[in-house]
């Protein structure tokens, strides 16, 4: 089981670990500050660096799968292709420091925040997602039209307004109690530890609570210049928005 920093404190940029296991598939480490690739966000690339100075290349992480292919709590770091001879001579128990690509990892960040506030301004149910550095999009399960105009002003407002977010948590029992917190469609939060984490942005006025598992800014001020570059109609029921960073 890999303990994973990232959910407690998003800004950590570096932590020390010790080597669990090195293989085909990566590397696994008994703590990390590298987020996994879930929940529609793009998983964290960076650094190991190794205990005698070498540095392994990160190009992304995910989550360990069973061999029925279920994930499970080990978290894999996918070394860039061409590092052969330096895994192969990684051993087990020793220690290493893993810093992501921080600037890649704020931008998501930041994009993801954002996805939060479009839940707010398009209160429908969520059919798809995906965050990474560059773009983000939300897919919404509805068939009226979106005004592109009115979005942008709605998200800008948001961002301008400056309101923190807080992370918590609530139990199973809670959750199945209210399972309208849960806007995505295709993605259920993951269950089996009695409590599930929540992001709430908002406190004076309550702009967005529900479970999520990723990372996130502290405060939509930080999300920064964040646009709306497109709005697609993907089918009957599914209306596509696009965020973009402004130019």
């Amino acid at each position: 089981m890999t303990d994973d920093l990232f959910r407690a404190d998003a800004y950590l940029r570096a932590c020390e670990a010790r080597l669990l296991r090195a293989d085909g598939a990566g590397v696994v480490l008994d703590r990390t500050v590298f987020y996994p690739q879930g929940g529609g966000q793009a998983g964290d690339s960076g650094q190991l660096v190794l205990s005698d100075g070498r540095v392994l290349a990160i190009a992304d992480t995910r989550k360990a799968k069973d061999a029925e292919g279920r994930p499970t709590h080990e978290i894999v770091h996918v070394p860039a292709p061409g590092q052969d001879e330096m895994l192969a001579a990684l051993r087990v128990g020793e220690t290493v420091t893993a810093r992501i690509d921080w600037d890649r990892r704020h931008k998501l960040m930041r994009f993801h925040t954002a996805t939060h506030l479009l839940c707010h301004l398009v209160p429908q149910p969520v059919d798809g997602c995906s965050i990474t550095p560059e773009y983000a999009r939300l897919d919404f399960h509805m068939t009226d039209p979106l005004d592109k105009e009115a979005l942008g002003s709605g998200l800008a407002r948001l961002v301008a307004a400056g309101h923190p977010l807080a992370v918590g948590a609530i139990t199973d029992a809670e959750l199945d109690a209210n399972p309208a917190l849960v806007k995505s469609m295709s993605v259920q939060p993951p269950r089996g530890t009695g409590t599930v984490r929540t992001i709430r942005i908002g406190e004076a006025e309550s702009i967005d609570f529900q479970p999520c598992g990723g990372t996130h800014v502290a405060n939509t001020r930080e999300i920064g210049a964040v646009i709306v570059t497109k709005i697609e109609k993907k089918s009957a029921s599914t209306r596509r928005v696009v965020l973009g960073w402004a130019r």
